[in-house]
């Protein structure tokens, strides 16, 4: 007998609402598009020694670095407008800004034609805290394990634990068996 299932492919993209911003992320994204970008970022957190969920106390140049890295992992998984919202690539010149660019190496050549001129991630301005939410929904959207990619409305809900429920019975106080008779 043969069996027949249907799955279903999001095509609605997700949307992350930041004040009267809504920031579009890819409705699907297949499993290496993710891991790559998700890898990407954990490179550079090991490189730099720094913990993305305790940022108390870390130096402002690696935070600066964490906080580009976040950003990138971030606008790879948007649409194309959204990516270009939120993310930017500033050259600095005396504390100010010259110029911004979709691109960090296109940021980089500028730069390097101006005297005394720095690269900064810019874009759209964000509380840490604000990105490291959208980064924990972002790996729940994308990587959440046996959680499947869900509808832009919400995330699935979370399986149940393991094993039977309903099952354990303590035999006598202080007794650890469990089962029936």
């Amino acid at each position: 007998m043969s069996q027949r299932r249907q799955f279903t492919i999001n095509v609605e993209p997700h949307v992350a609402e930041i004040g009267d911003t809504e920031l579009l992320f890819q409705p699907e994204v297949m499993g290496d598009e993710f891991l790559d970008a998700y890898e990407d970022l954990q490179e550079t957190q090991k490189r730099l020694g720094v913990d993305v969920n305790d940022l108390a106390g870390v130096e402002p140049e690696k935070l600066r670095l964490i906080v580009a890295s976040l950003r990138v992992f971030l606008a790879r998984l948007m649409l194309p407008d959204s990516a270009d919202e939120f993310l930017a690539w500033d050259v600095v010149k005396a504390g100010k800004v010259v110029d911004s660019y979709p691109t960090e190496e296109e940021a980089e050549a500028r730069a390097a034609k101006l005297k005394d001129a720095a690269v900064r991630v810019g874009g759209m301005r964000l509380p840490d805290r604000v990105l490291v939410q959208l980064l924990e929904w972002a790996v729940e959207l994308y990587g959440g394990g046996s959680r499947p990619t869900t509808s832009s409305t919400g995330s699935a809900a979370a399986s149940p634990p393991p094993g039977t429920r309903g099952r354990a019975v303590s035999r006598s106080k202080g007794s650890t068996r469990t089962g029936g008779r």
